[in-house]
């Protein structure tokens, strides 16, 4: 890996006072007479090009090498809590088969808790080549210090090219604990996966606010691993299962037990907007969080779910699990009726798969038209008022 080595010999408050000045991200620190590079450096590169000459240099590494043809398979990391087992593996497993549609790659399921049964024979109908079931009861509470040991042991043992985990709230924090025990690297809710001849995994995901859909790999390091949110992906249609099981009570090595369970309490249920059929989303466009009224008689015609997007959860307007976007959920309704959303980046991405999108919106032009199959080009102060009124006159809503 490069890196800038600064000359000490050649630092004196003058080159320091130039390099302050040339940096754009502050990220040189003078301390005790020593200069240094602090984590807010971003490798532009214009203290060496620019900078008083001789004091940076950039030292280019050497780009390290493994053999890749050793690593095979994908596995995916089938989530289970409380006998509930989280969609998003079916998903993944029906990625990760295409991914190695036209390979001898193996796809694994990764199962661990006090019962796997029904989940390996739901992950062998899905398609997988092999289960590997972790079966205890000390797995029920999903200690992560214990599944991230159990999962690095699984990883090094089948000597695994690709980890897809669910970004789920457990599987955020499991992914970078996995990550940095196999010192490897990571992408987080990945939009997009594609595969090279090479094996190495093709990780897209919008970056820099959206601007951008950056194309991330991991051509030193294995496995490979990326998080991917539910509803990203199709899950596949259940087959004749042919795969095989492979049980374990537990994995190989020293168990962790720095973690004591004390207590637990259930948090309330809400309605998942994820799995809603019909979905209206408001957005910054409401003044006021008593104008969101004007979109009941809609939501009572439609038996929607509301859902909104950040603006309106940083309002305190709405609980932030309704939430559409990479930052929130992504959904894929059969209708869904964006009304004051112009639509930024990480918020068509979450919405992209919905089978209608009807969009409100005062700007025709505005990035959400684009994708939408209807487009009412309109104030939502006049428009939701004539729409209601129309409601009203057709009997879709009491008067």
């Amino acid at each position: 890996m490069a890196y800038i080595k600064i000359r000490q010999e050649k630092v004196d408050k003058k080159t320091v006072e130039e390099l302050k000045e040339i940096c754009p991200f502050d990220a040189f620190d003078y301390i005790d007479a020593y200069l240094s590079i602090n984590a807010a450096c971003k490798m532009c590169k214009l203290c060496v090009q620019k900078g008083p000459e001789g004091v940076c240099e950039l030292i280019e590494g050497t780009p390290a090498s493994i053999d890749k043809g050793a690593y095979r398979g994908i596995a995916v990391f089938i989530e289970t809590r409380n006998d509930t087992i989280h969609p998003v593996g079916w998903e993944l497993i029906g990625k990760a088969r295409e991914l190695v549609a036209d390979t001898t790659n193996p796809v694994h399921a990764l199962i661990i808790g006090p019962s796997t049964a029904r989940a390996a024979e739901l992950a062998l109908a899905y398609g997988v080549d092999k289960v590997t079931a972790y079966e205890h009861e000390d797995y029920r509470y999903h200690d992560l210090e214990r599944i991230t040991d159990i999962v690095a042991d699984f990883c090094k043992r089948t000597r695994l090219n690709v980890l897809l985990i669910g970004g789920t709230p457990y599987g955020r924090s499991l992914a970078p604990r996995i990550a940095a025990r196999l010192k490897t690297g990571l992408t987080a809710d990945c939009t997009k996966l594609e595969m090279t001849d090479e094996g190495d995994l093709v990780q897209i995901r919008p970056a820099f606010g959206g601007n951008i859909m950056a194309r991330i790999v991991t051509p030193a390091h294995r496995p490979q691993l990326a998080t991917i949110r539910h509803k990203m992906f199709n899950a596949p249609a259940p087959a004749t299962p042919f795969g095989v099981i492979d049980r374990l009570s537990e994995a190989a090595g020293k168990q962790r037990d720095r973690v004591r369970l004390v207590s637990t309490r259930v948090r309330p249920q809400v309605d998942d907007i994820a799995d809603a059929e019909t979905i209206i989303a408001l957005g910054r466009a409401f003044k006021k969080k008593k104008d969101l009224a004007l979109v009941e008689p809609l939501r009572k015609a439609l038996s929607a779910e509301l859902a909104c997007t950040r603006p309106l959860i940083e309002n305190g307007w709405f609980d932030a699990r309704r939430q559409i976007g990479l930052s929130g959920r992504t959904v894929k309704p059969k209708l869904l009726v964006n009304i004051g959303i112009s639509g930024a980046v990480q918020y068509i991405e979450g919405i992209r798969d919905a089978e209608c999108i009807l969009t409100v919106n005062t700007d025709p032009e505005c990035a959400l038209a684009s994708i939408s199959h209807h487009t009412i080009v309109g104030d939502l102060y006049d428009v939701l008022p004539t729409l209601n009124d129309h409601l009203k006159k057709n009997g879709r809503v009491p008067s």
